[in-house]
């Protein structure tokens, strides 16, 4: 396709303004970035598959996390554990809680203040993950509880849950 003489010039016009927008910061130095965007280029990024059984058990936990510490356990914490984990699990989960008086998911009363999900092992159907959760006392000092997680392979749902120990 040919550009007419006025189409080109448009165009050009045009790339020559986005080029003098980003001129200048490509020389700026870190003194003139303010310290949130210095910090901003260090933090990791996050991703995810919809298709992902390992992603599944970790949306569920981010989820359910801040849901939690945001503002207790309420409908929406049992509209995520109805979404994300099989009935099964639920019956069994409602049976521990009421001999623990804890939450089940979590295995505690309190709210941990951070997670990671790591992929454990595989095979017959299931997938297993360890979730690792960040606890921070009184004192601010932080200690770790690990959860073995099993899903179904064909659901992604989540369908088991036990106290686990880090690999």
């Amino acid at each position: 396709m040919t550009l007419k003489p006025n189409a080109r010039r448009v165009v050009s016009s045009v790339s020559v303004a986005l080029l003098a927008l980003t001129v200048p910061f490509v020389g700026a130095s870190s003194a003139s970035v303010p310290p949130q965007a210095r910090h901003m280029s260090t933090v990791p990024a996050r991703s995810g598959s919809p298709t992902s059984t390992v992603d599944h058990v970790a949306n569920f936990y981010g989820a359910y996390i801040d849901v939690l510490h945001d503002t207790g356990h309420n409908s929406l914490a049992n509209s995520l554990r109805h979404h994300y984990l099989t009935a099964g699990l639920r019956k069994s989960l409602a049976q521990w809680e009421a001999a623990h008086h804890r939450d089940g998911v979590l295995r505690s009363k309190a709210v941990p203040s951070a997670w990671k999900v790591t992929y454990q092992d595989s095979g017959m159907g299931h997938c297993w993950t360890v979730v690792q959760l960040t606890w921070r006392d009184a004192r601010h000092r932080t200690h770790h509880s690990y959860l073995t997680v099993q899903s179904d392979l064909a659901t992604r749902d989540i369908s088991g849950i036990k106290v686990g120990s880090a690999r």
